[in-house]
C-alpha cells in the first residue's frame, strides 16, 4: 500500500510538472517566439524586399465591394486596436482613479468593442468574398493573402463572440486583472504566466491565435500596417480613367 501511494504521488507530481511546463510554453515561450519572428522577419523583409512592403491597390480591378469592405475593415481594426490598448496596456487602477466604475467600463467595452469587432469581421468577410468571386482580384491574390484574411476573421470573430455573447450571457470576465497584467509583464521581461492559468479557455484561445497572427505579419501583406497612412482619411480619392475612353475623346 505505501508503494502504491508513493507511485500515485509521483504520478500526480509528474502531471503537475507537465501542466506547469505547458503553461510556461503557452504564456512565456510562445509569445516571445511569435514576437521575435514578427520583429526579425519584418526587419529582414524591410531590408531585402522593400518593394513588397506596401500592399498594392486592387481598386482598378473592382471598386464597389472594395469601397464597402476596406473602410469597414481598416477603421474597425483601428478602433479595435485602441480598445485593446485601453484594456490591456492601461492598468485597471488608472480607471478607478478617474472614478470610472468597472460596470461603466464593461458597458463601454461591450458596445464599443462589439461594434469595432463587427466592423473588422464584416469588412474582412467582404474582402474575402471579393477575392474569391472577382476573377481579376483572385488572379492577383496569393495564398498569404487568403491566409491573412481568414486568420483575421478567426481572431476577430473570437473577440466578437467573447465581447457580445460570452460577457453578456455567461460571465462578465474581468480580464484587466489577469490578461492585462500578464501582457504588460512580457514587456518588462518578468512574465507572470500564472495569471493566465485560470483564464477562461475562449480568452486563452483568442490570445494564442492573436500572437500566431503577429508571427505571420512579415510573410503576408499585413506587414503594411507598419506604414499606417494617417493622412488617408484626408487625402483626395484616386481617379482611374479608361485608356480607351481617353483615346476616343482625342479622336
Amino acid at each position: 500500500m505505501p508503494a502504491e501511494a508513493n507511485r500515485a504521488d509521483l504520478s500526480a507530481q509528474g502531471g503537475e510538472k507537465m501542466g506547469e511546463m505547458g503553461e510556461i510554453f503557452w504564456w512565456v515561450v510562445f509569445p516571445y517566439l511569435t514576437l521575435a519572428i514578427m520583429i526579425v522577419g519584418s526587419l529582414y523583409r524591410f531590408a531585402y524586399n522593400q518593394l513588397s512592403w506596401v500592399a498594392p491597390s486592387t481598386e482598378i480591378f473592382e471598386k464597389k465591394w472594395l469601397r464597402i469592405g476596406s473602410p469597414l475593415f481598416h477603421y474597425g481594426l483601428l478602433f479595435a486596436f485602441i480598445g485593446h490598448v485601453m484594456g490591456m496596456v492601461i492598468p485597471i487602477e488608472f480607471y478607478r482613479g478617474l472614478g470610472i466604475s468597472d460596470h461603466l467600463y464593461h458597458d463601454f467595452a461591450i458596445y464599443g468593442g462589439g461594434v469595432a469587432g463587427l466592423m473588422v469581421v464584416a469588412g474582412a468577410v467582404i474582402l474575402l468574398i471579393r477575392k474569391m468571386t472577382v476573377d481579376r482580384v483572385r488572379i492577383h491574390a496569393t495564398f498569404a493573402d487568403f491566409f491573412s484574411v481568414i486568420s483575421l476573421i478567426i481572431v476577430a470573430g473570437l473577440g466578437v463572440y467573447i465581447t457580445l455573447v460570452y460577457n453578456t450571457t455567461v460571465l462578465e470576465y474581468e480580464y484587466r486583472t489577469t490578461i492585462g497584467p500578464w501582457f504588460r509583464s512580457l514587456f518588462v521581461f518578468r512574465p507572470q504566466y500564472e495569471l493566465m492559468t485560470a483564464v477562461p479557455f475562449l480568452f486563452q484561445l483568442h490570445v494564442i491565435t492573436a500572437f500566431a497572427l503577429f508571427a505571420s505579419i512579415p510573410f503576408t501583406r499585413l506587414v503594411h500596417l507598419y506604414s499606417v497612412p494617417v493622412h488617408y482619411p484626408l487625402r483626395a480619392p484616386q481617379q482611374y480613367r479608361s485608356r480607351s475612353r481617353y483615346r476616343r475623346k482625342r479622336i
